[in-house]
């Protein structure tokens, strides 16, 4: 009978740890890069050297009672590869200590969409490139545009608009956000046929 070798013990400072080697999950260890809670999510870089950024979606947040994290807080995660990097699957612990936290909203709860709105331009056509209802977000484009623009679940749900399907047309006022093209209203256009 064959025994097979014992895994030499991890040392103490080490940032992560095999959690399920068949299904790729690791421990990290990590701060907070930056989190977009009109997005809703955001990046953990993680303290092992190479190892990268780890996304964040604000669904993993919600059994520690959040929606969004602060600017250098701490975070364990168990996380898995994913076809675009890392995705953490389940945050084990949140360190606050070090945080920045943002200064108070004027209006209270989310980015403030009417503001955005108002910087927008008006309704333009554009193609769905892809949504995940799981992650609450996808991808438009402009018809000829090289450039994504980025539309969370909520903006959907502000128009009643209960799923979308890839190339699917729409119609979009389009803000220059921080991080990029956003839209911040959405309407359905009626199908052809």
């Amino acid at each position: 009978m064959s025994v097979s070798p014992q895994p030499m013990p991890r040392a103490p400072d080490q940032a992560s740890e095999i959690v399920d080697s068949e299904a790729g999950e690791r421990a990290y260890h990590g701060t907070l890069k930056w989190f977009d809670v009109t997005r809703g999510f955001g990046f953990v870089v993680a303290d092992e050297p190479g190892v990268g950024d780890i996304l964040i979606h604000f669904t993993v947040l919600q059994p520690h009672g959040r929606r969004s994290l602060p600017e250098g807080a701490r975070v364990e995660c168990i996380a898995v590869q994913r076809d675009r990097g890392l995705q953490a699957r389940e945050i084990v612990s949140i360190d606050l200590s070090d945080a920045i936290e943002p200064a108070p909203r004027p209006r209270g709860g989310h980015a403030d969409i009417e503001a955005l709105a108002d910087a927008a331009g008006a309704f333009e056509p554009v193609r769905v490139k892809w949504f995940n209802r799981l992650k609450g977000y996808g991808f438009l484009v402009r018809e000829g545009g090289a450039t994504d623009i980025f539309v969370h679940i909520e903006t959907l749900r502000r128009a009643d608009i209960i799923d979308i399907e890839p190339d699917q047309l729409l119609r979009a006022r389009v803000v220059d956000a921080d991080k990029g093209p956003l839209a911040v209203a959405v309407e359905a256009v009626a199908r052809e046929g």
